[in-house]
């Protein structure tokens, strides 16, 4: 096999562009489902399950398993298109996706499918469930990482500021959230009340300090490139490192919405609409059909 450059991660990026084929084409065949948002955070799904959680797909219920909450629970089947290619089960089970009695819901049920640590889609709730499990590790002595993965959009749900914080009231080191900044919550705002039939928009919290509010409730705050897989790495990395400290850590991760597709990058119409057959094979086009 060739050698690879330093920091290399040629797998990983095979990897995101098979788990955003399995996005379009599950959502293609169930005919409902979201598309910019998974498509947005797969580059963060994959570094994290192949790279940074700590954790066992055969032994999904591992005590000492790291814990992830997608709070971003429309996102689910990017998430589940992650976690197949990770071996939690077998990837042709995404074409259960959404269907009445399958374990792959249109939002994360932990009831159904092993793996999950909690069930998500009411927008804003996730950093306060990651902040009790990383409360319960501390105080049992357990030295696992708790991650948190939010939208932008739901960064404006009252209930995510106050977990904030009581995050760091309570020395919560071991607890890291990540924002998928992708500047384009659902359809966003028009520009201008008289452009508001164009397709101009705006990130309704664009204007918002996000860092400087972190840091003022006392969180450590790291900023990347949410597409980069080095970046992402080092940073989850960083964060594990603190993780023994008091402080907890955010990582703002900046998207693209929609990544990794021609038709679909910062097109807010891709929030969740369905592919035609003519797309799907587009996609296929511009991915490859080939499992990494």
């Amino acid at each position: 096999m060739e050698a690879r450059p330093p920091g290399d991660h040629a797998d990983l990026e095979a990897l995101a562009r098979r788990g955003r084929l399995l996005v379009i084409e599950s959502v293609a065949r169930a005919g409902a489902g979201h598309i910019g948002g998974p498509l947005s955070a797969m580059d963060l799904l994959i570094a994290l399950f192949f790279r940074v959680l700590r954790i066992r797909p055969d032994e999904p219920g591992w005590p000492e398993r790291d814990r992830f909450v997608l709070s971003k629970g429309h996102s689910a089947i990017g998430l589940y298109a992650a976690m197949a290619l990770r071996g939690y089960f077998p990837v042709e089970e995404l074409a259960t996706f959404d269907a009445a009695g399958s374990r792959l819901q249109g939002h994360p049920d932990m009831t159904r499918l092993p793996g999950l640590d909690a069930s998500t889609g009411s927008l804003g709730q996730g950093l306060s469930v990651g902040l009790g499990m990383a409360m319960g590790a501390r105080r049992r002595g357990l030295d696992n990482h708790t991650w948190v993965l939010l939208g932008d959009g739901e960064m404006q749900e009252g209930q995510v500021w106050e977990a904030i914080p009581v995050a760091a009231k309570y020395g919560l080191g071991n607890l890291t959230a990540i924002v998928d900044r992708n500047g384009m919550q659902q359809y966003g705002w028009p520009l201008r009340l008289d452009e508001r039939h164009r397709g101009d928009r705006r990130d309704p919290f664009g204007d918002t300090a996000v860092r400087e509010a972190f840091e003022a409730f006392g969180w450590r705050v790291l900023e990347i490139d949410g597409h980069e897989f080095g970046a992402i790495i080092a940073a989850c990395e960083d964060a594990r490192a603190a993780g023994t400290g008091v402080v907890p850590t955010v990582i703002l991760a900046e998207t693209v919405k929609g990544r990794g597709l021609s038709f679909t990058e910062g097109a807010f119409e891709w929030h969740s609409r369905v592919a035609t057959a003519d797309e799907v094979e587009a996609a296929r086009a511009e991915l490859g059909e080939e499992p990494a």
